[in-house]
C-alpha cells in the first residue's frame, strides 16, 4: 500500500509573469508530486493521473526522476494558461483543452492510507468517486478545481456543488483565502475554519499567502508565519507545495505546527523560481533555521 497517493489530471501550462512568459507541464498533481519526491523517501508515493498521448513524455520525464505514475489516457490533456500580474497573489486563467474525469473503475485498485485529491477543475472528480475513495483511506483535498467551471475558455468561479456531503468525509482540506470564503461566505479565516470542522473537515489548511497560513485541528488554532524568500520569481504550484510537505511531515506523526512551518518553508523556495519544488530537505531545514518571516 502506498502512504499517499495523488489523484489529478497532469496539465500543459502557459504561464505569464511581469518578467517571463514560459511553457511546461503542471498542475496540482505534478507540483504535489515533484515537491514530495524532492525529499526523503519516508513515506510511500504514487501518483495517479489522465493525459492525452501527444503529452506522455511528461510522464517519462517524471518516471526518470523516480516517481510511481500510473497513468490512464485521456482524448485532451487540460490546457491552461496563467497570467500573474505584480501581484503573486492574483492570478487569471484560461483553460484551452479539457482532459477526461476519473471513474470508479480507474480507481478500483488504489490503495493508499491518505488520498490527496488534486482536482482542476469542478467536474475532474464526481462526488461519488470521492465517496468511494473515503471509504478506502483518508481523504486530503485542494479545493481550488471545484471552484472552477470552464465555459468556453473562460474559467468562471462557482460553487462547490454537493460541498457538505463531500467535506464531511473529508480529513484534510487545503483552501486560500479566496476559496475559503467562496467555500464559508465568511471572510475571517478563524471563523471560516470553525465552519469547515462542522461540516466535517478534521484538518483545515487556510493559507493566506505573504500573511502565512492558518490550521485549525482538534479545537485548537495554529499561526503559520511566511518565510521571506531571496526573490519573489513565479508563485505556480506554490498552494500544491504546501499540500505536499504538510502530509508528508504529517504522514510520519508530526505535530500540526511542526507540519505547517515546514510546508510554509518548502512554499518559500519554490516561490524563488519558476517549476516544481527542486530543493532537498536541508534547504528546507536551513529556511527554518534562518527564521526570517514576512
Amino acid at each position: 500500500m502506498r502512504a499517499i497517493c495523488c489523484i489529478g489530471h497532469i496539465t500543459k501550462d502557459k504561464i505569464i509573469t511581469p518578467k517571463h512568459t514560459v511553457y511546461m507541464a503542471g498542475g496540482t498533481s505534478f507540483y504535489f508530486s515533484y515537491g514530495f519526491n524532492q525529499l526523503p523517501h519516508k513515506v510511500p508515493f504514487r501518483l495517479i493521473t489522465k493525459i492525452g498521448n501527444e503529452d506522455i513524455k511528461a510522464v517519462e520525464d517524471m518516471r526518470r526522476a523516480g516517481i510511481d505514475v500510473e497513468v490512464y489516457p485521456s482524448r485532451h490533456t487540460v490546457f491552461f494558461e496563467n497570467k500573474y500580474g505584480e501581484d503573486q497573489n492574483d492570478r487569471t486563467q484560461r483553460v484551452l483543452a479539457k482532459a477526461d474525469p476519473f471513474t470508479i473503475g480507474e480507481l478500483a485498485e488504489a490503495e493508499a492510507e491518505v488520498f490527496h485529491i488534486g482536482s482542476l477543475l469542478n467536474d475532474d472528480l464526481s462526488p461519488e468517486v470521492i465517496r468511494y475513495l473515503s471509504a478506502k483511506g483518508r481523504i486530503s483535498i485542494d479545493a481550488q478545481g471545484f471552484l472552477r467551471k470552464v465555459e468556453g475558455e473562460r474559467v468562471y468561479p462557482v460553487d462547490w456543488q454537493g460541498k457538505e456531503e463531500i467535506l464531511a468525509c473529508t480529513h484534510v482540506l487545503k483552501v486560500n483565502e479566496h476559496e475559503m470564503e467562496a467555500i464559508t461566505g465568511l471572510t475571517n479565516p478563524r471563523t471560516a475554519a470553525l465552519k469547515l470542522a462542522e461540516w466535517g473537515v478534521k484538518e483545515s489548511l487556510i493559507t493566506l499567502g505573504s500573511y502565512g497560513s492558518l490550521i485549525y485541528a482538534e479545537g485548537k488554532f495554529y499561526e503559520i508565519p511566511a518565510y521571506k524568500p531571496a526573490d519573489v520569481v513565479d508563485a505556480t504550484g506554490c498552494g500544491d507545495t504546501y499540500s505536499a510537505g504538510y502530509l508528508y511531515c504529517r504522514s510520519q506523526g508530526m505535530g500540526y505546527e511542526e507540519a505547517g512551518k515546514f510546508a510554509a518553508a518548502m512554499c518559500t523556495l519554490k516561490l524563488e523560481h519558476s517549476g516544481a519544488f527542486d530543493k532537498g530537505i536541508e534547504d528546507v531545514r536551513r529556511v527554518l533555521r534562518t527564521n526570517v518571516t514576512l
